[in-house]
């Protein structure tokens, strides 16, 4: 088993590190997505690879397993909004970081309008402002699916919330 206190690592990082243009890409995607630091982007890069590969073998596996693994995935990417209704396991190859990233709750709060910057919205969610659901959720990289989207929100008994709340009634 393993020492308990001593978790799996969840990314895996560049395969060489200290490629200019690869640099550049990454620290291009921190500033557009308001990340703390490359380990937001490598666990990110690490879900994207992972779909990437789950349907290249899919489209080696004979017919009989490829169906019903493919609609499950499939599914699952739509669930997650990484892909439009209707989507191919070709489109599944398509995938960027990008699409993975837009999907952070960091970057929803940001894109509907709760915080003004990215970094202000990982701050909100950081200490407690924004909830799902009325559910309060204080980490801003988890990745927000398409029924949860409508739903994210400030925090119903948040200070921010009710000092808005104020400054529309009057």
């Amino acid at each position: 088993m393993g020492d308990p206190r001593k978790p799996r690592k969840s990314y895996e990082g560049p395969r060489h590190p200290w490629r200019r243009d690869i640099l550049m890409y990454e620290m291009k995607l921190m500033g557009t997505y308001g990340l703390r630091n490359k380990r937001e982007l490598w666990k990110a890069a690490t879900i994207v690879r992972y779909y990437r590969h789950r349907a290249r073998s899919l489209l080696a596996a004979p017919p009989e397993i490829r169906e019903k693994e493919e609609k499950a995935l499939l599914n699952r990417l739509i669930k997650l909004g990484l892909l439009k209704e209707g989507a191919r396991l070709d489109d599944v190859l398509n995938l960027k970081i990008e699409d993975l990233l837009e999907r952070r709750l960091q970057t929803i709060v940001y894109k509907k309008g709760l915080a003004k910057t990215l970094h202000e919205a990982r701050q909100l969610i950081v200490h407690g402002h924004i909830a799902i659901g009325g559910r309060r959720v204080r980490s801003p990289g988890r990745i927000v699916t398409v029924d949860e989207e409508p739903l994210v929100d400030y925090y119903p008994f948040s200070p921010l919330k009710q000092r808005i709340s104020q400054e529309a009634q009057a």
